[in-house]
């Protein structure tokens, strides 16, 4: 039998600056005890402090510093958590003085991505944004370098050790930034096909655990793993949905987002979020039991900003209401947001979100009246499997149609238009 990997026991540690309102530091606490849970770490206390701003070596002021070693010893702790990021110097500091393992927030969610990346391209997007990360904290891994600050007596072979180990960090990113630019090529090629197809596309975009996944299930029938635990979809997904009475389109499903998102993730991932450049309409997943849903909401809005989506048509589906109490405010978040609510779990308020779907696809559809002669059974499936038939009557001359396609799809069976 295997030995069972015993569990890291976490000290978190926050700052709050002039500028932060103390519950936001409160609650990027909780949030990021719930990511060390989520990495397998066991939290046994937290630690924050009122500064001005951070100290240059190490980013807390000495005193605090002197409380958190209290607090590790008597906690028994072997891992500090920043909620910050850490420069490389301050995080070595750190751990010379506290005497035990230190990470921030961005090493945390870089582990939990590689713990949870499945395919290729995953595992590819996690090890170049874990190797952006490491490139410049290498000197540290050389500390017997430092001992007489560089100099006379530290050039040789440890100097050359390092340039080495950077040399072969820089070759392993350049060759992952090929591998995945094949990876952004073939993707392209897939949303060409699609879009030739004439399938309009619907991307899910929301919070890390707001339901994303869950949703795509309930409407696409797939089983994808969703758990309530933070980035359970790192790999992106596409879906057809039929539903009955309503027109065809694909749905997509990709990474959560996440206050603090590390910007070296934001880059190893690009090939994954230029799905949602393709995509025709956006679904916001919103976890409507969450108290810091305004927080959360602003996260994801931000970071659409930064890829250029900010205007792209979006719905807000408010999710998880079947976590809400008798008498919540549903309504009002309802009339703020001009939302949908719904329970992607036990189905609630997913037929009105079809509807709302439908409806914001709707402006790129064109309704127009055909009679299909009966020998062209390709022009009548490319209705049904293509566009949205309202109507039917088969008469002696052929089969009288009333749909709605997309204007790039007409031309397959313009020849069959009538006028009423």
């Amino acid at each position: 039998m295997g030995r069972v990997r015993k569990r890291e026991r976490a000290l978190l540690a926050a700052l709050r600056l002039p500028r932060q309102r103390r519950y936001e530091v409160e609650e990027s606490l909780d949030e990021l005890g719930r990511l060390a849970e989520s990495a397998g770490a066991e939290v046994v206390g937290r630690v924050t402090q009122e500064r001005q701003a951070p100290t240059p070596k190490l980013y807390f002021g000495k005193g605090k510093v002197d409380e958190l070693k209290a607090s590790s010893e008597r906690e028994r702790a072997n891992l500090m958590i920043s909620d910050d990021a850490l420069s490389p110097i301050q995080e070595r500091n750190l751990g010379g003085s506290l005497g035990l393992k230190v990470i921030d927030r961005t090493a945390l969610i870089l582990d939990i991505f590689a713990q949870r990346a499945r395919t290729m391209e995953g595992k590819l997007q996690v090890e170049l944004a874990q190797l952006s990360y490491l490139l410049p904290r290498l000197v540290g891994q050389w500390k017997h370098l430092e001992r007489l600050g560089g100099g006379i007596g530290t050039r040789g072979p440890g100097e050359t050790q390092l340039e080495s180990d950077r040399r072969m960090v820089r070759h392993r990113i350049e060759k992952i930034r090929g591998e995945l630019g094949r990876v952004r090529v073939h993707r392209r090629l897939l949303r060409d096909r699609r879009k030739s197809a004439g399938v309009p596309v619907v991307a899910l975009v929301g919070y890390t655990n707001a339901g994303k996944t869950t949703l795509l299930n309930r409407l696409t029938g797939a089983e994808h793993a969703a758990a309530d635990q933070l980035f359970m979809t790192l790999d992106p997904t596409a879906r057809l949905v039929t539903r009955t009475g309503h027109a065809p389109f694909i749905l997509t499903d990709t990474v959560g987002f996440i206050r603090k998102l590390p910007h070296q993730l934001v880059a190893a991932f690009k090939a994954t979020l230029e799905e949602l450049d393709e995509a025709d309409v956006l679904v916001h997943v919103v976890d409507a039991s969450h108290p810091g849903l305004d927080d959360q909401m602003s996260a994801v809005d931000s970071l659409l900003g930064e890829l250029d989506l900010g205007r792209r048509p979006t719905i807000v589906a408010l999710n998880k209401v079947d976590r809400l109490e008798e008498g919540s405010a549903l309504g009002a978040l309802v009339d703020r947001f001009e939302g949908t609510a719904l329970s992607a779990r036990t189905g609630e308020g997913v037929a009105a979100l079809l509807d709302r779907i439908e409806d914001a696809l709707r402006p790129g559809v064109e309704r127009i009246s055909l009679l299909i002669p009966y020998r062209d059974g390709t022009a009548l499936a490319h209705c049904y499997e293509r566009g949205r038939v309202l109507s039917r009557s088969d008469a002696a001359e052929g089969i009288h149609l009333e749909v709605e396609l997309p204007p790039r799809l007409l031309a397959m069976v313009e020849a069959y238009r009538v006028t009423r």
